[in-house]
Order: C-alpha cells, then structure tokens, then sequence
C-alpha cells in the first residue's frame, strides 16, 4: 500500500465516523428539543471551533510534525464521542421533546462539550492533512490526489455514514456516537504506518505574531487565494442554513424516518464523488476560471429545488447536483491553493483561508434557527421550515454574480 493509499484509508476512516454523526448531531438534538434555534446550536458548537482555532491551528501545523499532530487530535476525537456515548447511554430513555427548552439538560450540554471538542480537534486534524497531502504527491498530480481523497472521504462521509448512522440510531442510540470511537482507532492505526518525517523546514521560531503575519501577507499578496476564501466563506455559510433546517424539514413536513433521511444525503454523496472524481477533467477540458464560476453559480438551483423536492428521492436527486458543483469547485481551488502556497506557509496561509471560508459555518447555523424562528411570525410552520432554503438559494446567486469578474482577474494575475 502506498503512502498515498494509506493516507487516503485513514481519512476514509475518520469521514466515516464523520458522516454518522452528521445524522447523529442533528437527529438526537431534535429528540431532546423542538425548538429550531436549539437544534441548531449543537453543530453551532461542531463548527465554532473553526471560527476560533484557525488560526492557533495554521501555527502548530507549521512547527510540528504535522503526522502527530493528526494522530494526537484523532485520539481527542475518538475520546469526545466514547463520553458522547457513555452520556447518551446513561441518559436513556429519554423525554418527551419540548416545543421549547430541552427534555434533559445536562444531556444537552453534554452534547454541546462533546461537539465542540470534536470540532477543536477536527480543525487541527485537518489543516494538518490538508498541508501534509502535497508531501505525498508531485504538485502536478494535486487535482487528481484530492479527487481521490475526497471521493474516499465522500463515500464514507456522506454515504455510508448517514445510512449506516441511521441504522445505529435506529438499533441502539448510543452506539450513533460509540463507533466513531473505534473509527478513529483504526485511522489511528493506518497514520501511525506513515514512514517519514513531515516536520517542516524552518528557521527558529520569531514569535506567533511574526509568523502569522507572514501567512497573512502572503494571502494578501495572491488576490485570487482571498476571492477564493471569501466565495468558499459565503457558500459554505448558506449550505449550513439548509443542514439545520433540513432535519426538521424532513422530520415535519416531509414525514421521512431517520432511514429515508439518511439515504436522502446520500444523493449528495454521489454527487459529490462524481464531481471530486470529474473535476480534474471538467478543469482541464472548461479551463480553471470557467470551472469555477459556473459551478458556483450552479449551487442556486440546487438549494431552491431542495426547498420543492416533495420527497426522499427527488431530495436525494437536489443534494446529488449541489454537491456535484461544489466538489468540482472544491478540487480546482483547494490544488490551486495547495500550488500557490510555499511548504514553509502552507500550514499558517491555510488556516488563515479557513478562517474565513469555514469560519461563517456556524453564523449559517444560527442564521437558520434565527430565519425559521422569524418566519414562523408570518407564516405557517411547514413554510418557515424552507425559507432557510430560500434565503440560501438567493445568497448563493448574489455571490456568484459578484465573484464572476474577480475569478477570471485572479487567474489572470497568477499566470502573468
């Protein structure tokens, strides 16, 4: 087995425990309360750890071995879900679901701790893999390796996962949380085999401040890398708006089990191996600047249908197109940043990137409980459960046609 092979199974193994907790989250929040904005606030705690650990994250990457550092955060994380488990377990059975508050409290804030820890690990975990996958392969072949990674990651993150953690919230809620544990382990395992040092080169350490303020300059100085992250930002902000909402969506208005739930995101997952395995060659058949804008543009369609799909499939069918778009953007921007950006800033510019393209995760998510709770002052309840779909539809649209001109300026600046 290959470096790369290796490195790509273990990322499979932790998207796996991922993609069952992307149904676990939201699913065992919504059996401890109604209310849409409390929902929420548990991948709230998920993401906010991206908004304030990006940065510390970009530093640390750039002064360890960035192969521990993984190791050390999947360890973090399979402790996190083995408590989540033990306290879910320990809270069975559990209450009726309030319309508002929470049935169990303490449950509930155990929840928000777990998914926080998970979320502060994550972000190291991943800036770390994400700087660390250029070590492994020739530059010219970065399209092609994160097609693969991501596929990998998709096939366990967003389609096996969410069926397979439907399944376990269906035999036993605990276990929802209690095989992620084991998940991590084994990635543990395959990272550990990693021969090599992927330490980064440097001169003595010249303070934090220092440091990132070199990453900051160089994003500045590429304006490309900056429109980027903000259009990643923007995006990423409205596909949270529909993630919270989708649940109770799907529980109320479209009468789905956690089963059919399930597989409905599994659509996406397809979509999204289809374009993380295509994207190399939409990129290069379209051209870079091409790809870009149109696969952006091409989310509207696909958050306005989901708010029309009147069942589990044709849902399954708006999530396959969405994510189709978004992994072909992924591919090409993430291998033009991973190209732009030296070894030696790679790990300080990514998180500075993420800061502001994964950092708007969480204001999605209040976002959404906020437009739902607002909605229902004016509307019906199964209407106000979709505006966040509307909204999102409408953001996308207005992103897309102001990052147009700028996409096509910033490629032309780097070839120059």
């Amino acid at each position: 087995m290959t470096a790369l092979h290796r490195f790509i199974l273990a990322s499979g193994m932790t998207n796996l425990a991922d993609g069952i907790a992307v149904v676990a989250w939201g699913w065992i929040a919504s059996l401890l309360t109604r209310d849409a904005l409390m929902v929420a606030l548990v991948p709230v705690a998920l993401r906010l750890p991206w908004f304030l650990l990006a940065l510390p994250a970009g530093l640390v990457t750039d002064r360890v071995d960035r192969r521990n550092l993984i190791l050390a955060m999947d360890a973090v994380r399979a402790l996190a879900f083995a408590g989540a488990a033990l306290a879910l377990w320990l809270a069975l059975p559990l209450a009726l679901a309030p319309a508002k508050g929470v049935s169990d409290p303490v449950l509930y804030l155990s929840l928000l701790l777990a998914a926080f820890v998970v979320g502060g690990a994550e972000v190291f975990r991943d800036n770390a893999a994400q700087t660390m996958l250029p070590a492994l392969v020739p530059l010219d072949r970065l399209e092609r390796a994160n097609g693969q990674l991501w596929s990998a990651e998709l096939l366990t993150n967003a389609l096996i996962g969410p069926a397979l953690g439907a399944f376990l919230i269906g035999l036993w809620l605990p276990l929802a949380f209690g095989v992620n544990a084991l998940a991590y382990g084994v990635a543990m395992l395959l990272v550990a085999g990693l021969a090599g040092s992927f330490r980064v080169e440097r001169s003595e350490s010249r303070g934090w401040r220092a440091e990132l303020g070199e990453g900051l300059a160089f994003l500045r100085g590429v304006p490309l890398l900056k429109t980027l992250a903000w259009t990643t930002g923007f995006w990423n902000l409205f596909h949270q708006m529909i993630v919270i909402a989708l649940v109770l969506h799907a529980q109320e208005n479209l009468g789905l089990s956690a089963q059919a739930y399930g597989l409905s995101l599994a659509g996406g997952a397809i979509g999204g191996i289809a374009g993380s395995l295509l994207g190399d060659r939409i990129s290069r058949r379209l051209g870079s600047v091409r790809t870009m804008q149109w696969t952006v543009l091409a989310s509207m369609p696909g958050f306005i249908a989901m708010a029309l799909a009147p069942g589990a499939w044709t849902l399954g069918l708006c999530f396959a197109a969405m994510e189709f778009a978004g992994f072909v953007w992924n591919v090409v921007s993430v291998s033009t940043r991973q190209r732009l950006v030296p070894d030696a800033l790679r790990g300080r510019v990514n998180s500075i990137y993420r800061l502001l393209s994964w950092g708007m995760m969480p204001l999605g998510l209040v976002l959404s409980g906020l437009v739902v709770q607002l909605g229902e002052q004016v509307l019906t309840r199964s209407a106000a459960l979709v505006l966040p779909f509307w909204v999102a539809g409408l953001g996308t649209g207005i992103v897309a046609m102001l990052v147009w001109a700028g996409i096509r300026r910033g490629f032309a600046g780097i070839s120059n």
